[in-house]
């Protein structure tokens, strides 16, 4: 039997949900077109480490103005470096190399078949029950994302190892999902979602003063440094910390389901803010994906 509750067995915390889904769908849509600007400026490895680094202390320091307990107890720490690894270091790393082979579209696109790997890996290690209603929604999801790919299959296929490293970030981002639903830990969401940000942030930073110690900062305009802060505060800070209080609130399968609007208002807002094309592959995409969410995420009707 399952560990965790179900979306069903909500109650009042539903609409505090259903308001996190759709802080993360907006905002962490909106991050991509601002994270093409960002990492086109100041290349992947340098914004990489200031916008992890500054998100994790921006939760850090939310979690202790509002009262909430940020010492970790000692037997999380091991723990929490296994899930940053995966749900953080892993996710940012292979992103940062996929991203110099496969264009940001294609990636998002790959990236986002997370809640695939998330099913898969918490109904081996948590033994979740994907009734059909998941199964379904995990469908026209997924659907979605295909068609949104439509004729850049062809070109994901010519472009295999980037393909792959950002298909690897999918699957690290799943585990993490998981192995943060996995544990009852000893501090807050806010707290703990900077903690997981701050210990991947390490190897990331150990990375960039091997890899690029000595960044060329001639292009930075205004519009990377408000990508980055962006990036920084809204999409990681809010974002990742909204998207762990998911994880808290609601069954790890259905947390990786929520993500599913993310991409397609990627793809729109790059068309908006980066004039890059949007027509009827994105409008279909939405139309599964918002099917989908409703499946999980609204009460199901009685009689």
């Amino acid at each position: 039997m399952s560990r965790v509750s179900s979306a069903a067995g909500l109650g009042g915390d539903r609409r505090l949900v259903l308001l996190l889904v759709a802080t993360i769908s907006v905002f962490w849509g909106f991050n991509w077109p601002a994270m093409k600007v960002g990492v086109g400026e100041l290349g992947p490895w340098l914004f990489r480490t200031i916008t992890v680094g500054v998100a994790g202390a921006c939760l850090l320091a939310a979690a202790r103005l509002g009262g909430e307990r940020i010492r970790l107890a000692a037997a999380d720490l091991r723990p929490l470096l296994l899930v940053s690894l995966f749900a953080v270091t892993g996710w940012h790393l292979f992103t940062a190399f996929g991203l110099t082979y496969i264009g940001g579209g294609r990636a998002v696109i790959v990236a986002f078949t997370m809640p695939l790997w998330a099913a898969i890996t918490s109904g081996i290690w948590l033994g979740e029950r994907h009734g059909p209603r998941l199964l379904a929604a995990l469908f026209l999801g997924l659907l979605g994302i295909a068609i949104l790919i439509g004729p850049d299959i062809g070109r994901l296929v010519d472009q295999t190892t980037g393909a792959l490293l950002v298909l690897g970030a999918s699957v690290c981002w799943a585990i993490g999902t998981v192995g943060t639903k996995a544990r009852r830990w000893s501090v807050g969401a806010t707290a703990l979602a900077g903690w997981q940000l701050l210990a991947g942030w390490v190897p990331i930073l150990v990375a960039w003063l091997i890899f690029d110690p000595s960044p060329d900062l001639s292009a930075l305009t205004w519009r990377g440094v408000l990508a980055t802060a962006y990036a920084s505060t809204i999409a990681l800070a809010l974002c990742f910390g909204a998207f762990v209080k998911i994880v808290t609130l609601v069954p790890a399968s259905i947390a990786a389901i929520s993500t599913l609007a993310i991409p397609v208002i990627g793809v729109s807002s790059s068309a908006l803010l980066l004039g890059e094309p949007l027509g009827f592959r994105e409008l279909a995409a939405l139309a599964l994906v918002l099917p989908a969410l409703a499946l999980v995420l609204l009460p199901r009707r009685e009689g």
